[in-house]
C-alpha cells in the first residue's frame, strides 16, 4: 500500500489559522474540534489521497488537483509521485484563487 509524504504550504497554514480565529471568535471549543477534523483529515491523505474528488477548477488550469471536505470547507491538495501537497483550505462559498495554485 503506497504511503504518501503530506506537505502544507505556507498559504494553508496561514488559512487553517484565519479560519479557527474566525470560529473561535464566536465559539472556542468549535473552532478546536474543526482544527482536530481537519488535521485528521489532512493526516488521512498519507493514505489514498486518490479517493478524493478532482475539483472542477482543474479543467481551468491544466493540472489535477483534489479535494476534500469538510462542512463548507475545502481542503485543496495536489498529487506529486509521492507527495501530497495541500494548497488551500477555503470556505466552499469563496471563489479559489487559481494564481495560487499555478505557482
Amino acid at each position: 500500500m503506497p504511503k504518501y509524504r503530506v506537505e502544507i504550504t505556507r498559504v494553508a497554514e496561514s488559512d487553517i489559522m484565519d479560519i479557527f480565529r474566525y470560529i473561535a471568535s464566536d465559539n472556542p471549543t468549535a473552532a478546536e474540534n474543526w482544527v482536530k477534523e481537519i488535521e485528521r483529515q489532512i493526516d488521512s491523505l498519507e493514505k489514498f489521497p486518490a479517493r478524493c474528488p478532482v475539483i472542477p477548477e482543474s479543467r481551468d488550469l491544466g493540472k489535477e488537483y483534489r479535494h476534500i471536505l469538510y462542512g463548507n470547507y475545502r481542503t485543496i491538495f495536489r498529487m506529486e509521485r509521492s507527495r501530497v501537497i495541500i494548497l488551500r483550505v477555503i470556505h466552499g462559498a469563496r471563489l479559489l484563487d487559481l494564481t495560487v495554485l499555478q505557482k
